[in-house]
């Protein structure tokens, strides 16, 4: 667990929940709803120590023994809802663990927090049970809901809460987190930012991921020599991406970021503007042998087969006409 101190980016948001205890306008239920690794935890959590903060301070002091029991998740008065179904939060998880619990005053601090995780998996029955909570809430009670889609909740239970909908992070501020905190060189780290679209723990994800290094390493090699290659060793090639099903997504992406990263150079000569900069002379090469119209058709070609995979057509034969179309156009 962190302060608010040391989360990067989401500014507005922090200096929102900080002059809320500042003012001790502090609401009795709030929505921290983003993406995936966005940072929403991590936010909840440090608003929820710095309620316990025995400093009585806007930022956890992360020294006093509330904060370092919020550090340990065993924070008397920290309520974490548990569920056994891992794709359902029941009305009993809701009634046995919030509405049941928030009768009895608390432990050791001024208030209660109980924090939701994947609240939109709580069902129309568990959330009407939740909302009879929030309508009439103990004085001293807190309830975070923290969601990747709050269009999961019934107009009532949105009415009554504080909606804090988490913003993509720049660009800059998540190489520098990089560079500086993971020591990520320069060109490793522009390739991560570019595939995480603002959301800072994709980015540390991608960052430390050997999965994700040897993937890049798997498409890079064979974009290198796609052109080269004769049509019987297609076979070969197709098997190679099979063995990225699963990440088929992130490989096609890649193999999006690097024709780019060729068409812009193209364009502008600028090597400062694209992502692969440590490939660049690959990158000027193909760049060179290749026409504008021919980059275009690849860029289309790549779309039009994550297209046809979201839509079940046959793997392979998804694979063969995409690597056959960059081919006769590099």
């Amino acid at each position: 667990m962190t302060g608010f101190r040391d989360i990067i980016g989401h500014e507005q948001i922090i200096e929102h929940l900080q002059n809320a205890i500042r003012l001790d306008k502090v609401s009795h239920a709030y929505i921290f709803n983003g993406p995936d690794k966005s940072g929403k935890m991590m936010l909840a959590e440090a608003f929820a120590a710095a309620l316990q903060c025995e400093t009585g301070g806007a930022d956890p002091c992360m020294e006093c023994r509330s904060c370092r029991q919020a550090a340990g998740k065993n924070q008397p008065d920290i309520i974490y809802l548990t569920h056994e179904k891992p794709n359902t939060i029941s009305v009993d998880d809701i009634r046995t663990q919030i509405n049941s619990d928030i009768l009895l005053k608390p432990y050791s601090s001024k208030r209660k927090v109980y924090l939701i995780d994947e609240a939109e998996k709580m069902n129309v029955q568990a959330q009407n049970a939740l909302l009879k909570t929030i309508e009439e809430p103990p004085a001293y009670a807190v309830i975070l809901l923290i969601t990747a889609n709050s269009d999961a909740f019934l107009p009532t239970i949105l009415s009554r809460c504080v909606s804090l909908n988490l913003k993509s992070v720049s660009d800059d501020k998540i190489r520098r987190c990089l560079m500086s905190q993971y020591k990520i060189p320069d060109y490793q780290a522009d390739i991560c930012v570019s595939f995480a679209q603002g959301i800072v723990g994709k980015a540390i994800q991608l960052a430390s991921s050997d999965d994700f290094n040897g993937l890049k390493s798997s498409a890079l090699q064979l974009i290198k020599r796609l052109s080269e290659i004769d049509l019987y060793e297609m076979e070969a090639a197709v098997k190679q991406i099979g063995e990225y099903k699963l990440s088929i997504q992130d490989y096609f992406d890649l193999m999006m970021v690097w024709f780019r990263d060729v068409l812009l150079f193209k364009a502008t000569k600028d090597v400062n503007r694209i992502i692969f900069k440590d490939e660049f002379y690959e990158i000027k090469r193909q760049a060179e042998h290749s026409s504008y119209r021919g980059l275009e058709e690849i860029l289309n070609a790549l779309q039009k087969a994550q297209t046809r995979l979201n839509a079940n057509v046959n793997f392979e034969l998804v694979i063969e006409l995409l690597l056959i179309t960059i081919k006769e156009n590099l």
